[in-house]
């Protein structure tokens, strides 16, 4: 894409609220992007790339503030990339460290769902095979003779 955008083209592009796109520009998370004669908001692909990046950040579990802390080194230059980098291996960190308890949880929750297919056919075996006697209506009601019943 090589034209700008308007805030309402960016929002139906990445799927970003028009108001949560005001609100990271306001929040410093989105550099002051261009404005039309009548003020109104233009894109550039460099800021849709950026915004491409943040979402990342946030969908990863960057609080705000992480967020904020990168976007104003950012606006520092080229001095900041070993500050940028850091930020980033601590949050990469975090992100590995989450994943790895995701992967524990989701192991407990296949090893749940083993024991319950087990369970289950276990069940329907029994069930199987004591469903013969019971539909039988032959063998409904059974009795017992004892000796000396009625008699008397």
């Amino acid at each position: 894409m090589s034209q700008a955008l308007t805030i309402g083209q960016v929002a139906a592009a990445t799927g970003v609220s028009t108001h949560t796109l005001r609100y990271y520009e306001q929040a410093g998370l989105i550099r002051a992007v261009g404005r039309t004669g009548a003020g109104h908001r233009l894109y550039s692909p460099t800021d849709l790339d950026w915004l491409q990046f943040v979402m990342r950040l946030k969908a990863t579990g960057m609080p705000i503030a992480g967020m904020q802390a990168f976007a104003a080194l950012r606006a520092q230059g080229e001095t900041t990339i070993g500050a940028r980098r850091e930020l980033l291996v601590e949050h990469r960190d975090a992100v590995l460290a989450h994943i790895a308890e995701l992967q524990t949880s989701l192991e407990a929750i296949v090893d749940k769902i083993a024991y319950y297919e087990a369970a289950e056919r276990t069940v329907t075996r029994q069930a199987d095979d004591t469903q013969s006697d019971k539909d039988s209506p032959w063998n409904t009601h059974r009795t017992t003779a004892t000796p000396g019943a009625g008699t008397s």
